[in-house]
């Protein structure tokens, strides 16, 4: 039963968004008083900043030697886009797609590069499709963590060591909360906006050899703006992985990537951050578990996200509304959690069943989860029909 007395504990932060998300603990702006403002990106200390949030990414995501890892524009959609428009179209390709982004990569392949022998894989939120019926035979594009579903594919088990074709997997809410298995990815993009609280409209884009090599062997039908090109006169252009970035970066926000890789490495690396993540979603687990009104979107435990965490309301009364009836209800809670100043941005994605989306990435305290609880039930009493 939810409870009608308004708590006193307060979350540390408040900030629960899924993008851009919390900064880490104890940020201030003063973290950032050595970036080179004013600087040309391409001058010799600059570039070493940009090669430095490559070379620290790498290593601690324990990339193998072999990959290339570039900073791209447009965060994680700029990185997976320039995947898409310069790799596929050799192979036949299957798209994964359970929750909103998965559904927009399915759209650009069909709509946009009119790629004729395209699968779509699809499950409603709050499940997976059937994994098993991925071709080794096709590239297939996937995101490893859906963000607006709250759902995460529990492995790479899937996917085949022998496989022909590439995989391309969109991993933004999950790199560096979630083990990525490299030897079944062939692409795996993020953004710095997530895990580890960067600021937004910056990408990474990492390709294994494989993927090096369809660039190499491959030319797309299709005409590609510079801002997506990956190589020139038949090459990869080694530079884009050197800290040559395509665009123009703010300096800034590189000192602000370098600021959080640094924080995750004093609270012990992957681990440390994976750690964080999953001590997050038990913390809300808990609370479900003891909650009547509410349960997760996802439907399997084996796949409920440690970043994304997307809640339900069950109660009766809540699923008796029309659609309509249900999105102004769940907004209400939110709403009402924004004016006491105790969470803010946690509603459901807009393409998502209305619901909560409370971030758990490694930026998030515990405590901070734990404080936000009983404010949810607070809040759920307040919109309650009391008839």
């Amino acid at each position: 039963m939810a409870s009608a007395a308004k708590p006193e504990l307060r979350p540390v932060d408040p900030n629960f968004s899924s993008g851009p998300c919390a900064k880490r603990p104890g940020f201030t702006l003063d973290a950032l008083s050595g970036a080179f403002l004013g600087r040309s990106h391409r001058a010799a200390e600059p570039k070493a900043r940009i090669a430095e949030v490559i070379d620290r990414s790498r290593a601690m995501l324990g990339m193998p030697p072999d990959w290339r890892l570039g900073i791209v524009p447009a965060s994680d959609t700029g990185a997976v886009e320039m995947a898409l428009w310069s790799l596929l179209g050799s192979l036949p390709v299957d798209v994964v797609a359970f929750e909103s982004f998965g559904e927009g990569w399915a759209t650009d392949i069909v709509r946009h590069l009119k790629l004729p022998n395209t699968t779509m894989l699809s499950a409603p939120y709050g499940e997976l499709p059937d994994l098993g019926a991925i071709d080794p035979g096709h590239d297939v594009v996937f995101a490893w963590n859906g963000t607006t579903s709250g759902v995460r594919v529990p492995n790479a088990d899937w996917i085949a060591a022998d496989r022909t074709g590439l995989t391309i997997c969109d991993a933004t809410s999950a790199a560096f909360a979630m083990e990525l298995d490299w030897s079944k990815l062939d692409v795996v993009t993020w953004s710095w906006q997530k895990v580890l609280g960067g600021e937004a409209a910056h990408g990474m884009l990492a390709l294994s050899p494989r993927a090096i090599d369809r660039l190499r062997t491959y030319t797309p039908s299709w005409p590609l703006p510079k801002i997506f090109r990956l190589t020139s006169g038949g090459k990869p252009i080694e530079g884009i992985f050197k800290g040559e970035t395509i665009n123009t970066p703010s300096m800034l926000c590189v000192e602000d990537a370098l600021d959080g890789l640094r924080w995750a490495e004093s609270v012990g690396g992957l681990a440390g951050t994976i750690a964080r993540s999953e001590a997050n979603l038990a913390a809300v687990a808990e609370w479900v578990d003891r909650t009547d009104w509410v349960d997760f979107l996802a439907r399997d435990p084996a796949t409920r996200s440690c970043t994304a965490i997307c809640l339900k309301i069950v109660a009766p009364w809540f699923v008796a509304l029309p659609a309509d009836g249900q999105a102004k209800a769940a907004k209400a809670l939110a709403a009402l959690l924004e004016q006491e100043g105790v969470a803010y941005d946690i509603g459901a994605y807009r393409d998502a069943p209305p619901g909560l989306r409370i971030w758990g990435g490694a930026t998030v305290e515990t405590a901070s989860i734990a404080a936000l609880r009983p404010w949810l039930d607070w809040a759920y009493a307040r919109i309650t029909p009391t008839v």
